[in-house]
């Protein structure tokens, strides 16, 4: 008989405690490894970066193994914690422990295992763990089966996060999203359409634009938590109806942050309405996550505009858009970030036919696997000019430092997408399995099948639990940079493989571009590249703990 909720809670509490024992004996095997005079070494880390990676996945996985089972603990204290919902949570909290014990998955043959930093003892002490052993026992194969059967018979998974508000915006924008997005989102993809101007016109009338923007300058100031659970039921739908609302999110915190009083009530509002699309220029073909290395140049004219000569590449939804968030370099003789400027560039819509009209600039769109619906651009800059007030704060050399305060909810807002994306390819998988019959059996009872969909519903959970920890962080106004980008880490490893195992669930089905599946697969892999490739998030997680770690002076 599969264990109970309060059996389950019961465990929990210690497994999370052993699971942050490891990832504090990791960090400190990692910091003799990789750090000189108690601070963080940038030759080692080059040399042993995949020790530095290691620790970054491992103490990520441990925070997920941590912030689920606190999720767990809020619910059993309202009450509303499940069998089902503490089920799935030990089936997914023994998968992370086993991998935290034996080995963490951080890319296809890349299999990151404890005795790469000596942690051979530490591993045995996790395996050995009373709490752990327990939940081997709790989150076997008769819990999968146990999963199955009660969402087979239609037990609901609690999804509340113990807020009226934000529980109120979930089942708002769910139900918008099956009405609006889920039925027509596969046909968009196929024609590789924009996503229609209706579209973008309901989102602006329900919030989409200003979720974050403070209501003072017209928007809506519900924080990061809402924006995450409106960006995950969007995504749900369709990654690019998700995506809408990132770029506006990107500009919105940008100039809250760092524009002048008149930046802010001129562009918040706007931005606030949907009246202003903005879209985000920074990376350049030579360049990608290096921004110190940009080449676009900003030249300051006699009459005070800014002349713009550079090429930029992988804008979204750059054709039609009316703001551009444009980082250059204005200070020739400064290397590296400090010679970059933050520009608010405006531009006229583009169309299918003269997707940039705007004198001094010309591009076109860039084919791509998945993500569609806003469209990739490339754009050459030749004497584009932006206003004399387009400087954001009115400040030179800043641009990057600015870009630095975004990371944190744009990685998060991504983080956001990935659970969405991943939800739908459980949809996908769950639907096809109970539909689809071979050897006289629906393939969901086929326990292969039963325990890959058990897993994706269990993971799916935990990385939206590590999201929202996120997204609470930077309410509260902490930094939050390590913790959003683990939040992207494993939300993003999460939706690419609940979409590889959705469409294996598939079959040949699941690789005709007729099937959604195929959809599903294409959108969930860009997302451990854009906003920071998981390579780069785990350098930047490893690196922060150990200076987090290193003692003062």
């Amino acid at each position: 008989m599969a264990a109970t909720a309060p059996e389950i809670l019961a465990h929990l509490t210690g497994a999370a405690a052993a699971a942050r024992r490891h990832a504090d004996a990791t960090l400190q095997a990692a910091r003799v490894l990789l750090c000189r005079g108690g601070r963080p070494d940038a030759p080692a880390m080059h040399v042993h970066q995949r020790a530095l990676h290691g620790c970054a996945w491992t103490v990520t996985t441990a925070e997920a193994v941590v912030r689920a089972a606190e999720a767990a603990q809020r619910l059993a204290e309202a009450g509303r914690l499940g069998d089902l919902d503490a089920q799935l949570l030990a089936v997914g909290i023994d998968e992370y422990l086993a991998q935290l014990a034996g080995g963490i998955p951080m890319g296809p043959g890349e299999i990151f295992r404890p005795q790469e930093l000596g942690l051979d003892d530490a591993a045995a002490a996790l395996r050995a763990d009373p709490a752990c052993v327990a939940l081997q026992t709790a989150g076997g194969p008769e819990a999968r089966a146990a999963i199955v059967a009660a969402l087979r018979s239609g037990t609901p998974i609690t999804e509340t996060t113990l807020d009226d508000e934000l529980d109120l915006i979930r089942d708002q924008f769910r139900r918008y999203t099956e009405r609006e997005i889920t039925p027509h989102a596969h046909h968009w993809h196929r024609a590789d359409e924009l996503i229609p101007h209706a579209v973008i016109d309901q989102l602006a009338e329900l919030g989409v634009f200003g979720i974050c923007i403070p209501a003072e300058h017209g928007g809506m100031g519900l924080g990061k938590r809402a924006m995450c659970i409106v960006t995950e039921e969007l995504s749900r739908g369709w990654i690019a109806a998700g995506s809408l609302g990132t770029r506006s999110e990107i500009a919105g915190e940008l100039i809250a942050a760092a524009g002048t009083p008149a930046q802010q009530a001129h562009w918040l509002p706007k931005l606030a309405s949907g009246e202003v699309i903005p879209t985000a220029v920074f990376t350049e073909p030579d360049a990608g996550s290096d921004l110190a290395s940009l080449r676009t140049r900003a030249t300051l004219q006699p009459d005070g505009r800014w002349r713009i000569d550079g090429n930029k590449i992988w804008i979204t939804h750059g054709a039609r858009s009316d703001l551009m968030t444009l980082l250059a370099r204005t200070e020739p003789d400064v290397a590296g970030h400090d010679g970059l400027t933050m520009f608010l560039a405006p531009k006229p819509r583009g169309t299918d036919d003269d997707p940039f009209p705007a004198p001094g600039m010309r591009g076109g769109d860039i084919p791509v696997l998945g993500y569609r619906g806003m469209k990739e651009y490339e754009i050459a800059f030749d004497g584009f000019e932006v206003p004399a007030d387009g400087v954001l704060g009115g400040v030179r050399g800043q641009g990057f430092r600015q870009l630095m305060q975004t990371f944190e909810g744009a990685r998060i807002q991504t983080a956001a997408r990935a659970v969405g994306v991943g939800w739908r390819a459980y949809d996908l998988g769950w639907r096809y399995a109970n539909d689809r019959r071979q050897f006289g059996r629906a393939l969901v009872e086929f326990p292969r099948v039963g325990d890959k969909l058990a897993m994706m519903v269990a993971e799916t959970l935990i990385a939206r639990s590590l999201t929202l920890h996120a997204a609470a962080e930077k309410e509260r106004g902490r930094r939050c940079d390590i913790e959003a980008g683990m939040a992207k880490l494993l939300a993003a490893r999460t939706a690419w493989g609940n979409a590889d195992a959705a469409l294996q669930i598939h079959g040949g089905n699941g690789y005709s571009l007729e099937f959604e599946i195929s959809r599903v697969l294409c959108d969930a892999r860009i997302l451990s590249i854009f906003e920071g490739a998981a390579e780069i998030q785990a350098q930047v997680i490893g690196r922060g703990l150990l200076a987090a770690s290193t003692p003062p002076k």
